[in-house]
């Protein structure tokens, strides 16, 4: 049921209105067509009009005729219901790594990441600053061996949980793309939230390492969190010398891409005339 408080009650009589108050509800008054053309007519004045003794007795409002006014009184729902955060979290545990990520869409771009990679660490806080999303991830892996299966999997855990936050995929944009520039740099992101996982990456690297990581797998980071939050992804780098600055201005190009395609669309309902996205 509904709670007396969130309820309004409409009346064209003081009793209505009284009635209304004495149950708990909002109580408006409106007026009938008759009382309506009186005022237009010029033919009621105060203390006499309807109007006034409507809120004599207690209405919180009167409306004209029509009834139009309600869509200024009552609040429209909202995209995402009161209290629903779309937020993921997933642990991800294997021989090889131990990840811990949560992942808040709504945020402020928030980000403490600590995964062992001090440049991909550098690539997430782009990815969350750009992107306003909050992100919260750790890994503990086998970085003895090599980058491999920390990059990776800290990639497959952050697209997991981008995806759990994302829902029913509904009431989204779904499509959008971005130009982000660094210095000489220059790269694009188009994104698609298709629930079909695919990517094309290509970032024009000319050396084999950036910090701890290696290039191939920055490009591997951008194609495994595709393929794990359901997304289609293309990637280039179309200007650049630095190779720092290619890989940061495509994880901020990614950022800006997908703050747009997750940003709510009230008119989207699900985002595909085949009425699903899974």
């Amino acid at each position: 049921g509904v709670e007396p408080c969130n309820a309004l009650m409409i009346g064209d009589t003081p009793d209505d209105i009284k009635a209304g108050k004495s149950g708990g509800t909002l109580a408006w008054g409106v007026l009938t067509p008759e009382e309506d053309a009186k005022v237009t007519l010029g033919l009621v004045r105060p203390p006499e009009d309807m109007t006034t003794c409507l809120l004599a007795a207690q209405a919180d409002g009167v409306m004209r005729c029509g009834l139009s006014q309600l869509l200024d009184i009552i609040p429209a729902a909202p995209l995402v219901p009161q209290g629903v955060l779309r937020r993921g979290e997933v642990h991800r545990n294997t021989k090889e790594t131990r990840i811990d990520v949560t992942v808040h869409l709504d945020g402020s771009g928030v980000c403490e990441v600590h995964t062992g990679l001090g440049f991909l660490d550098h690539m997430i806080s782009q990815l969350a600053k750009h992107g306003r999303f909050d992100i919260q991830l750790t890994c503990s892996g086998d970085l003895h061996i090599d980058d491999h299966h920390t990059a990776e999997d800290c990639a497959l855990a952050l697209g997991e949980a981008f995806d759990l936050a994302l829902g029913k995929r509904q009431n989204i944009k779904r499509f959008a793309s971005a130009l982000c520039p660094l210095d000489e740099a220059l790269s694009r992101v188009v994104v698609d939230i298709s629930s079909r996982p695919f990517a094309v990456v290509d970032l024009q690297f000319t050396r084999e390492m950036i910090g701890q990581i290696s290039c191939e797998m920055l490009e591997h980071v951008l194609e495994s969190f595709a393929h794990s939050s359901r997304l289609t992804l293309h990637v280039h780098n179309l200007h650049g010398k630095n190779n720092h600055h290619k890989a940061e201005s495509a994880f901020k190009a990614l950022g800006v891409a997908l703050r747009e395609a997750v940003s709510l669309d009230a008119s989207a309902g699900v985002p595909s005339t085949k009425g699903v996205l899974n």
